[in-house]
C-alpha cells in the first residue's frame, strides 16, 4: 500500500510539474521546427494550423522532449512567438540594425539600441539573446503565398551589408528578374553595338540571356558555398557548447541515477538535441526528464 501511495505521488508532482510549462531555449526551438514542418506540408492556412497539424505538433513534441503538455499550452507559447516575430521584423525594419544567421544575434550599436529601447522597452531582452529562431519563425508567420520559402538574407545595393528580409520570393524568381532587366539594360544603351539582321539580333540576345542565366547561377553557388560554411561554423560552436563530455559530467554528479538509467542517458546523449536539453534544464528536473526519455526509448524497441 505504501508502495502504491508512493507512486501516486510521484505521478500527481510529475504531472503538476508538465502543467507548468517552463519554456527553454531549446524546448521553443523543437516547437518551432515542427511548426515550420507543417506549414511546409501546407497544413496551415490563413494564419492558422488546422486540426491535423496540431495533433502532429503535439505527438511530436512529446516524442522529442518527453513532455506531455497539451494544445493549449503549445497554442499560448505560439501566440507568444507571434508578438516574437512581430517585435524582431520591426527592430530590423530599421536601417541601423542587422541579425547574424549564424548566432542569432540582433546587431546594431550601443546608441542604436539605447535610443529604440527608450521608445520599445519590450526589445531589451533581445538586445542580449538575440533571435535564434528568426529563420523558422519567419517561415511561420510569413504570407500565405510564399508558402514558407523565402530568403533570409540578402546585400543591401547601398552598403552591401547583409540586410533580412522576410518574406522575400524564391530566389530564381530574383534570378529570372536580374537577367530580363539586364537584357533591356543593354538594348537601350546607344553605346551597345546593335545587330544588322533579325538572325544576327537573335543571337545576340540568346547570348545575353545565356550570360545573365550563367552570372545569376554563379552567384547563387557562391552564397550557397558561404551559408555552407557559416553553418559548419554554428554546428562547431553548437557541439562544443553541449558536449558529450559535459553531459556525462554532470550525470556523475547526480543523485539516484542507477546504472541501467546511467548507460540510457549515455545513449540519449548521442542525439545532440537531447543534450542541448539535458543541459539547459535545471538540477532538479533533469532526473525526472531521463527516467521519462529512457522510458520512452525502452518502450519503442
Amino acid at each position: 500500500m505504501a508502495g502504491h501511495v508512493t507512486r501516486s505521488k510521484r505521478l500527481e508532482a510529475q504531472q503538476q510539474e508538465q502543467s507548468r510549462a517552463r519554456w527553454t531555449t531549446p524546448l521553443t526551438k523543437i516547437l518551432a521546427e515542427l511548426m515550420v514542418d507543417q506549414v511546409q506540408k501546407g497544413n496551415k492556412h490563413n494564419n492558422l494550423f488546422n486540426k491535423k497539424a496540431w495533433k502532429y505538433i503535439c505527438d511530436g513534441f512529446y516524442n522529442k522532449t518527453g513532455l506531455k503538455w497539451d494544445k493549449e499550452q503549445l497554442k499560448n507559447r505560439y501566440s507568444v512567438l507571434r508578438r516574437q516575430y512581430s517585435t524582431v521584423k520591426s527592430i530590423l525594419d530599421q536601417s541601423d540594425f542587422s541579425w547574424n544567421e549564424a548566432t542569432g544575434s540582433i546587431t546594431a550599436s550601443d546608441e542604436t539600441w539605447a535610443e529604440y529601447i527608450k521608445k520599445h522597452a519590450d526589445a531589451e531582452t533581445l538586445r542580449t539573446s538575440g533571435c535564434p529562431i528568426f529563420k523558422e519563425l519567419c517561415t511561420i508567420f510569413s504570407e500565405p503565398a510564399t508558402n514558407g520559402k523565402h530568403e533570409l538574407l540578402t546585400v543591401s545595393e547601398v552598403d552591401h551589408t547583409p540586410r533580412p528580409l522576410c518574406p522575400q520570393p524564391l530566389r530564381m524568381h530574383q534570378e529570372e528578374s536580374l537577367s530580363g532587366s539586364q537584357d533591356e539594360d543593354d538594348a537601350n544603351d546607344p553605346e551597345t553595338p546593335q545587330p544588322s539582321t533579325p538572325a544576327a539580333a537573335a543571337t545576340s540576345n540568346r547570348k545575353r540571356g545565356r550570360k545573365g542565366m550563367n552570372d545569376a547561377i554563379t552567384e547563387a553557388i557562391l552564397e550557397m558555398a558561404a551559408a555552407s560554411k557559416m553553418r559548419a561554423t554554428a554546428i562547431e560552436q553548437y557541439n562544443a557548447r553541449y558536449s558529450m563530455a559535459d553531459c556525462i559530467k554532470d550525470l556523475d554528479l547526480m543523485q539516484g541515477v542507477d546504472q541501467q538509467l546511467y548507460f540510457a542517458a549515455l545513449d540519449l546523449f548521442s542525439k545532440p538535441i537531447l543534450r542541448e536539453i539535458f543541459l539547459s534544464l535545471k538540477d532538479d528536473k533533469r532526473l525526472t526528464w531521463l527516467r521519462s526519455k529512457c522510458a520512452n526509448a525502452s518502450n519503442r524497441k
